[in-house]
């Protein structure tokens, strides 16, 4: 349960750095309180996305994996991300990602960010 929420907390910090680095990436509300609470909510939504889709769509490119030396790799983050953007729109929350290359670059920061703050943050395996 505490890696579950590290990892949360980690994605919400990955977001965030996206949303504030790209312009194309919004993140609306009212106040801070609104807008970091519409984080946690996307942050979850990005990882059940990528607990859930996001290994259909490996297993389904898996070549593409091959013949591009992972590569592909970006491109599955971005369409990710983008999925992410679309269910957010559905569920009314106010997070949007307004483009594929903005995904691509989106997805990136955020794959970087995780990762180091994935590093720093304790995730309760002893």
């Amino acid at each position: 349960m505490k890696n579950f929420v590290v990892k949360t907390i980690a994605n919400a910090g990955a977001l965030a750095v996206a949303v504030w680095l790209l312009d194309k990436i919004t993140l609306t509300g009212d106040n801070t309180a609104k807008k970091a609470g519409t984080l946690i909510v996307v942050a979850l939504i990005f990882g059940l996305v990528n607990f859930l889709v996001k290994p259909i769509v490996q297993v389904l490119t898996f070549p593409l994996f091959i013949l591009t030396l992972g590569l592909i790799t970006l491109v599955v983050n971005a369409l990710m991300l983008l999925l992410t953007s679309w269910l957010c729109d559905k569920l009314d929350l106010s997070f949007h990602v307004d483009g594929f290359w903005t995904a691509v670059l989106g997805g990136l920061i955020i794959s970087i960010v995780s990762w180091a703050l994935n590093l720093v943050l304790p995730d309760g395996k002893d």
